[in-house]
C-alpha cells in the first residue's frame, strides 16, 4: 500500500476488483501450487490490505516493509515451504498456466532459480509469470545479501552473482505470448490507466489478455 509512485495500488480497482484480488484469483488457477500465501508489511497503512486478504481466507504473514528477503524467508519458514514461487502483487494478469510451466521447467533441471515474469533472455511479456527458488537458496540470500537494494528486490542478488547460481528461463510455449515489449505490471499511474483501458476479464487466458493488450501502444 506504500508504493511511492502509485499509493495504495494493491487495493486500486481494476475492472471492479482490487488489483490484489486479480493476483490471487488468477494465481489460484495454477495446478502445481500446494498453497498460496501473502507476505505483506507489518505497518499501519497495510492494515486495510490485511483485513481484505483475511476475507479471502488466504495464509497471511506480516513482516518488514523494506527487507523483502527477510519477510519472505520468515514467511516461508513459518509455512514450512520447501520451495517458493514468488509472484509480485502488482501483476494482476499473472497466468496460472504460465506459473505451472515455470514449475515444470524448474523441476526439469538442476536450477537454483528460474523465472518467466520478465522478458530477460526470453520472449515473455512483462507480468504474466513468476520466479521460483528453494527455501535453501532463499536462506542463502537471507544470509549473504546485505545491500539494501538486494534486500528490497530479492532476486537481484542472484543475477548480480550469477556465477554462483544455476539460473534458468525459457520462452512461452504458446507463440501468441511472444510479446516481450508488452508490460502488464502496475508501477505507475500511467500503467494503471493503460491497464484499466484493456477490454479484459479476470477469467481470460494469458493469450487473450495479450491480444487485448496489443491494441495499445507500448513504450
Amino acid at each position: 500500500m506504500g508504493s511511492r509512485r502509485l499509493p495504495n495500488k494493491s487495493m486500486l480497482l481494476l475492472h471492479g476488483y482490487p488489483i490484489v484480488e486479480w493476483v490471487f484469483r488468477r494465481t489460484a488457477k495454477a495446478q502445481l501450487l500446494d498453497d498460496i500465501g501473502f507476505a505483506i508489511p507489518d505497518i499501519d497503512r497495510d492494515d486495510r490490505l490485511a483485513v481484505f486478504l483475511k476475507g479471502l481466507s488466504v495464509d497471511l504473514f506480516r513482516g518488514s516493509e523494506l527487507d523483502l528477503i527477510g519477510r519472505f524467508y520468515h514467511a516461508s519458514k513459518e509455512w514450512g515451504a520447501t520451495h517458493i514461487v514468488r509472484i509480485t502483487a502488482d501483476c494482476p494478469f499473472v497466468s496460472g498456466e504460465e506459473i505451472d510451466r515455470l514449475i515444470e521447467f524448474y523441476n526439469s533441471g538442476d536450477y537454483d532459480y528460474a523465472y518467466n515474469h520478465i522478458p530477460l533472455n526470453n520472449h515473455y511479456p512483462d507480468g504474466i509469470g513468476a520466479e521460483i527458488l528453494s527455501f535453501d537458496v532463499l536462506g542463502e540470500l537471507n544470509e549473504k545479501a546485505t545491500d539494501s537494494y538486494d534486500r528490497e528486490h530479492v532476486s537481484t542478488y542472484i543475477r548480480s552473482n550469477s556465477k554462483n547460481f544455476k539460473i534458468g528461463t525459457f520462452d512461452p510455449k504458446d507463440p501468441r505470448l511472444h510479446y516481450p515489449a508488452i508490460k502488464l505490471d502496475v508501477d505507475t499511474k500511467s500503467d494503471y490507466k493503460k491497464l484499466s483501458e484493456l477490454d479484459v476479464t479476470m477469467d481470460m487466458d494469458a493469450h487473450e489478455i495479450i491480444t487485448a493488450a496489443r491494441v495499445l501502444t507500448w513504450d
